[in-house]
């Protein structure tokens, strides 16, 4: 039995690791808000400023702008010329070794969406403890622009620079795309998955689909401006009704992609037994999602830690909004995917070796 003076211990330690804790979640909160508020690319285009000169830029408060770049500078975000300087004559700047991960969205260190994410879970925080009572769920735009937009600044630099290496990973597949062929992404959010296909593979034509209607709307915005209409036609559907997809489903296709999506579908059987019907003869499924343990652990590694923050916070309830048939969350473990596979009528499915931090690829085939 522990005694009382272990007990102490563990409670002291715990309570440190707790108030701990609150720093990079508020510093999360700030990255946020330098980022709304465009003060990144306002002390980024000159050499350094002082707080009326950032204040002058970025149209903002003088005191704000002083308060917040102190605060960016005791972090370490950004650099001070002189500390020792008056508080209104101190010069910040932005060090270069910190542009991607502040202000080069197509980077792979770019890490601005951490802010944006975090600020748009939270931004539905009331709503997801009401629904706890309830077990409503809360939909997924209840959660705002915050986490559409985080995920795609999150996801963005995996797309650009990687994604063509994903499909190396099914040769077959890829020799296809390079003739033409036909690719359906499915849970395409903002867009950016297709268009990075597109740009890979032009002879390739592509139905980018999404259940949320301001996703659906963003993707199309971004694939005209992106001057993709011709190759990428963006619809809104629900990947578990096979009606949705009549419109454009008939020639079938050969390739079918879920990237973070398929652990937030309500009916994820149901999602890819849609997708094997709607296969070319020699396609096949590919999923990215979550990377996490083979089975459920107390005091988990960083990786399992984080998907379950967010499925408590975010995508559980945002599951059950759709309905209960299947309420997985975030945390998608191997074996569940090969069962729901199995149980869509796949008689392949196969880990794939991709190296990602975040997400373990699957190949299904029919």
């Amino acid at each position: 039995m522990p005694s009382d003076g272990d007990d102490a211990t563990t409670a002291e330690s715990l309570a440190e690791r707790l108030i701990e804790s609150l720093v990079p979640g508020l510093e999360l909160l700030s990255i946020e808000f330098g980022r709304r508020l465009g003060l990144y690319e306002a002390v980024a285009e000159v050499a350094d400023v002082t707080p009326a000169e950032l204040a002058t830029r970025a149209d903002i408060d003088v005191r704000m702008a002083r308060e917040w770049l102190e605060q960016q500078a005791a972090a370490g975000f950004i650099a001070v010329r002189d500390a020792s300087t008056a508080p209104d004559e101190r010069r910040f700047l932005l060090p270069a070794a910190h542009h991607p991960v502040f202000l080069d969205p197509d980077h792979p260190a770019y890490a601005i969406g951490t802010g944006t994410m975090f600020a748009g879970t939270a931004s539905a925080f009331d709503d997801v403890v009401e629904a706890a009572r309830t077990g409503a769920g809360v939909r997924y735009g209840a959660f705002g622009t915050g986490v559409r937009r985080g995920l795609e600044q999150l996801n963005r630099p995996g797309y650009v620079n990687d994604l063509s290496g994903w499909i190396a990973a099914l040769p077959d597949v890829r020799a296809t795309l390079e003739d033409g062929g036909r690719v359906l992404d499915l849970g395409v959010g903002t867009g950016w998955s297709s268009v990075a296909l597109a740009r890979a593979f032009p002879r390739a034509q592509l139905v980018a689909v999404d259940l949320d209607p301001e996703s659906v709307a963003e993707a199309g915005a971004l694939v005209d401006q992106q001057g993709l209409t011709d190759q990428i036609l963006v619809r809104r559907a629900n990947a578990t009704e096979p009606d949705d997809f009549a419109e454009f489903a008939a020639d079938g296709f050969d390739l079918i992609m879920f990237f973070e999506a398929l652990h937030d579908m309500n009916d994820p059987a149901a999602a890819l037994r849609v997708a094997r019907g709607l296969l070319r003869p020699g396609g096949a499924v590919l999923v990215g999602d979550e990377k996490v343990a083979d089975a459920f652990t107390p005091d988990g590694d960083f990786l399992d830690r984080l998907n379950y923050a967010f499925s408590v916070l975010h995508c559980l309830p945002a599951t059950m909004a759709e309905g209960v048939r299947t309420a997985n969350g975030t945390v998608l473990r191997a074996a569940t995917v090969h069962e729901w596979a199995a149980e869509a009528g796949f008689t392949g499915s196969e880990v794939l070796p991709i190296e990602h931090p975040l997400w373990r690829f699957y190949r299904l085939d029919p």
